[in-house]
């Protein structure tokens, strides 16, 4: 057992592959990886390890991909005129701050889940952010964060070690304990070949509008918080020795490999 280590192992986490003793070890290893149990559909298998049940697996997976695209087509509110003019208005509002926002057809999990939102009084977004710190195998979904606060103010709940909420300093304690020199905020550049990934670094004392000015977001923001003394394979655009540095919006790929991924999200 990967748990106790105790125990032989008499179960096998479909998700990913840690072995527990029992009922109890499976909910501590679940809540310490915060793993769901749900064998992921989209997850590499190599050709050597491809077998019968791989195919039939993919097979299926395609059925409900298009089953679900289906459903989102013949459902009402896409074609909702109301839906159409506020999707309007969020793009147009976000192109004259010079950010990018694409959005995704219904359906898809990104669009479902997203809450971003334009105050026409106070002339500014409330976004809907998504926090992920790798190191702890964490992330946390926030709404309704103005576009005028700092990244700094953003993170303070999670990572500082005053102010943070005790549960999450618990969960993020690798973070807290940590400089908050060493503290990087990653954003990864959309409309990128999947086999060139890169990541613009982000500035924590700048607001959260300023950072996204030039940027591509697809639907909403997704932060990745990192320690700069853990090994990490994102790659920063600049810092790789084969790239400059430079906005995400001069990127000309396509969408169509964000698009497949929401896919299979969804």
């Amino acid at each position: 057992c990967e748990t106790c280590s105790k125990e032989e192992a008499k179960y096998r986490c479909p998700r990913c592959m840690k072995y527990s003793c029992s009922l109890l070890c499976v909910r501590k290893h679940k809540l310490a990886m915060s793993c769901n149990g749900v064998r992921d559909k989209t997850a590499f298998v190599s050709v050597n390890e491809f077998t019968d049940l791989n195919l039939l697996s993919d097979y299926r997976f395609l059925e409900d991909v298009g089953r679900t695209a289906d459903a989102a087509a013949r459902h009402g509110i896409v074609h909702s005129p109301a839906t159409k003019r506020l999707l309007y208005c969020l793009r147009n509002k976000a192109r004259g701050r010079n950010i990018e926002l694409k959005t995704l057809p219904v359906g898809f999990t990104k669009r479902r889940e997203n809450s971003t939102t334009f105050n026409s009084v106070e002339n500014k977004f409330y976004w809907h952010l998504k926090l992920i710190f790798p190191h702890c195998h964490a992330e946390y979904t926030l709404k309704g964060v103005p576009d005028d606060k700092t990244l700094a103010d953003i993170l303070k709940p999670y990572i500082d070690p005053v102010e943070s909420d005790p549960v999450v300093c618990q969960r993020l304690k690798i973070y807290t304990a940590s400089p908050q020199s060493d503290v990087r905020i990653l954003m990864k550049i959309e409309n990128r070949n999947r086999n060139s990934v890169r990541y613009n670094e982000l500035d924590a004392s700048r607001s959260l509008l300023d950072n996204l000015k030039g940027k591509v977001i697809i639907e909403y923001p997704t932060l990745f918080v990192v320690l700069k003394t853990l090994k990490n394979d994102m790659v920063v655009l600049g810092q790789d020795g084969s790239e400059p540095a430079e906005n995400s919006d001069s990127e000309s790929s396509s969408l169509s490999s964000v698009e497949e991924g929401e896919i299979r999200d969804s």
